[in-house]
């Protein structure tokens, strides 16, 4: 395994850090620790565009075939260094030499891969065979649009098991702004059966992207419907574990890219607030 030479951080999510196919180490903010990666989307394909991605040659698109045999022993290889090895050591600093979580995230639409189903099947037995089953996450970041795949909804039943989590892209409850941000079509209604279905089979957040563009803050009717959504979704007794709100640490790689810049920390801590006021918890990081 090739291994870099500078510590990694929460700015450079690079997809092949470790100099492997489908397995990268990253910082997360949001979990607090190392994350390992896996990238089924080698490809840089994805069902959806969102503005602020950070994967360069973004097409549309799905996963390409998995070879399982190599994500295992690419998965097993990283764990035993990360866990035996130097790589803590070299490679991070110190105040986050902690192994957090596996998170199936990468260039694209995790849930896109037809292995998809078979791949928490490999995570969950590497789980056990180094006894970190329930010690740590396996989490699933995905824009939830392929909830009505059987293989999908079986994996979610398998990570429950594993102490999964899936973070579910929302970034805005209008349908303009799903267009603007995600370059999706997806009716709300949609969205709605399909966080349901996530919920109701792994534990689920709601994970968002919050930014200004052109300059411009998000205006109070996309902020007022995002509000509504929540209490929507919170009225149908849909069981949300919280909200993540995050912002733009690492540079896009969209066109869009010069019309997007941070928000100021008031107005996330204003937002953070409403949230928090609908009896929703909720983690923001800048």
């Amino acid at each position: 395994m090739t291994q870099r030479s500078i510590p990694l951080s929460t700015h450079d999510h690079s997809r092949d850090s470790a100099g492997l196919t489908y397995v990268y180490p990253v910082i997360s903010r949001r979990a607090g620790g190392i994350s390992i990666g896996i990238n089924l989307n080698t490809n840089n394909a994805c069902n959806w565009r969102c503005i602020y991605c950070q994967v360069p040659d973004l097409r549309r698109g799905s996963a390409p075939p998995v070879d399982l045999a190599l994500l295992e022993k690419e998965l097993r290889h990283f764990l035993h260094e990360l866990l035996h090895g130097s790589f803590m050591t070299e490679h991070v600093a110190p105040e986050t030499r902690r192994l957090n979580d596996i998170a199936l995230s990468g260039n694209g639409e995790p849930t896109s891969a037809a292995e998809f189903e078979q791949v928490i099947e490999l995570v969950g037995r590497i789980l056990d065979d180094f006894r970190l089953t329930g010690h740590i996450k396996l989490v699933l970041i995905t824009n939830g649009s392929l909830m009505h795949r059987p293989n999908v909804r079986r994996g979610l039943k398998k990570m429950a098991r594993l102490n999964g989590e899936v973070w579910f892209k929302l970034d805005s409850a209008t349908a303009e702004g799903r267009l603007r941000i995600n370059h999706s079509r997806q009716k709300l209604e949609t969205v709605i059966s399909n966080l349901r279905t996530a919920a109701s089979l792994c534990p689920t957040w709601i994970q968002t992207a919050v930014f200004a563009l052109d300059g411009q803050v998000p205006d109070t009717s996309e902020r007022e419907a995002y509000l509504a959504f929540l209490s929507h979704c919170l009225d149908r007794g849909i069981p949300l574990r919280g909200v993540l709100l995050y912002g733009l640490a690492r540079p896009s790689m969209q066109p869009e890219a010069p019309r997007l810049t941070h928000l100021p920390q008031a107005w996330i801590d204003a937002f953070t607030a409403d949230i928090r006021a609908l009896g929703l918890e909720t983690k923001s990081s800048a």
